[in-house]
């Protein structure tokens, strides 16, 4: 369903509440952008800059990996998906997910023709007894898709987390079943420092193949990864990445927002001040009378009931938000690392 927004022209920073994609880029990755733009260097990620973000990211998953900068979250789902599934395979997912919701085909597109099959589970998390069922339908019938990869999204669409026994307890399922494992990690740093683990714990140590690992959404520019735990796959991704568009020529711009990301704990830091803004908001939320709020609030997203005429008024004082998702009357409140918490009380204060 496509959400009714307010895009109201000039929207103040701080009545922002749409999406952490809204959020201006830190200053950090502003600044690793800035001091390569006058270095000259061999294109298409034969650089240095490349080479030390790839070192980063093997450094902080503690193995080793391969490293695939794109330009969106859409590529990078996309593309690794179509690493691990054959056209006639299907991919197992939550039906909230954004490779189902928000991807407009493609995966599909992207896999040659995979087929999605949409699994339920509360607040947006996979039932094991779901994904039990389905890795064993109708395998080794010619007339059906074949069941070949299990996608996890960490955190959540809803913004909930799957703890790492969830995570384990669906990933040993799937590879029992022979299928690979792919993490939509969006909002991965979200996830992480809500749970206080290791990014390894969170991913190859938890059964993950391939994970679609975040940047835009919590204080980057225009980069995006994809970080692959089978480097015995890293040749395919990079073909597939260049006929796909995303082997960027000045590959360094995309590399050193990487590595200002990972350097000095940037990236946790902006994914604990975006979570801490979201249990302001929601326990201010939860002192409203008028107010109910939906599902767990674990990362950074906050869906509650709004009674319209509190939903008109946010509106009308410029607040930008999405509304009609998962129907009419619930509001998604999304923070982000510029959120402030005057931002948050001046959002409470207009419920009053």
């Amino acid at each position: 369903m496509c959400a009714a927004v307010n895009w109201a022209d000039g929207t103040a920073p701080s009545k922002m509440f749409a999406s952490d994609n809204a959020a201006g880029a830190c200053a950090e990755i502003v600044d690793a952008v800035v001091a390569v733009a006058d270095q000259a260097h061999l294109a298409y990620g034969n650089d240095p800059v490349t080479a030390t973000a790839t070192r980063r990211v093997a450094e902080i998953f503690e193995t080793d990996v391969d490293l695939h900068c794109v330009s969106t979250g859409s590529a990078a789902n996309s593309l690794a998906l179509s690493a691990l599934v054959r056209p006639w395979g299907s991919i197992l997912c939550h039906r909230t997910s954004h490779i189902q919701v928000d991807e407009c085909g493609g995966p599909e597109f992207y896999t040659g023709g995979a087929k999605l099959a949409l699994l339920d589970g509360d607040d947006g998390k996979i039932h094991p007894g779901q994904l039990r069922r389905a890795v064993a339908d109708r395998v080794g019938d010619v007339h059906s898709v074949q069941p070949q990869v299990l996608s996890i999204t960490q955190a959540t669409e809803t913004g909930s987390v799957y703890t790492l026994d969830e995570v384990r307890a669906l990933t040993s399922i799937a590879r029992e079943a022979g299928l690979r494992v792919h993490m939509d990690g969006a909002r991965f740093a979200n996830a992480l420092v809500h749970l206080d683990l290791s990014p390894a714990e969170m991913s190859w140590r938890a059964g993950v193949d391939i994970l679609s690992f975040g940047i835009t959404k919590n204080g980057g520019m225009t980069t995006d990864a994809v970080v692959c735990f089978d480097v015995a796959l890293g040749t395919e991704l990079a073909f597939r990445a260049k006929r796909a568009g995303q082997l960027a020529s000045k590959m360094r711009f995309e590399s050193a927002q990487v590595l200002a990301y990972l350097s000095n704990d940037v990236w946790l830091r902006n994914a604990r001040h975006a979570n801490a803004m979201a249990q302001r908001l929601v326990t201010g939320l939860r002192a409203t009378p008028t107010v109910r709020v939906r599902g767990s609030v674990d990362a950074n997203l906050v869906f509650c009931e709004l009674p319209e005429p509190l939903l008109s008024g946010l509106l009308d004082r410029g607040y930008v938000f999405h509304h009609g998702i998962p129907e009419p009357g619930v509001a998604r409140l999304v923070t982000s690392h510029a959120t402030t918490a005057d931002d948050v009380d001046e959002l409470l204060a207009a419920l009053g």
